[in-house]
């Protein structure tokens, strides 16, 4: 299993903090975002944002990095400072 958090304003599109996803035939981590876009139209929409950020392990990711079970993402909109 694959643990996934959202954060900020994601958490709120999709109403969901966490949830554990099967890690069977997911290889990196844009499977893992298209696996989750199955879940309906908001789910895909939310994560389809090109700005949104992703982290695996608590280190910034990219799409193509790779996911195994007991690996922890997170999604999360982009950060800025002042």
């Amino acid at each position: 299993m694959i643990r996934v958090l959202f954060f900020a304003g994601l958490r709120e599109k999709l109403d969901c903090a966490a949830l554990e996803v099967d890690s069977g035939g997911l290889e990196t981590l844009a499977d893992l975002r298209e696996k989750l876009g199955e879940r309906g139209d908001p789910w895909r929409r939310a994560l389809a944002d090109a700005s949104l950020q992703m982290a695996l392990n608590q280190h910034l990711a990219t799409a193509a990095s790779p996911v195994a079970a007991g690996d922890e993402v997170a999604f999360f909109p982009p950060v800025t400072g002042g």
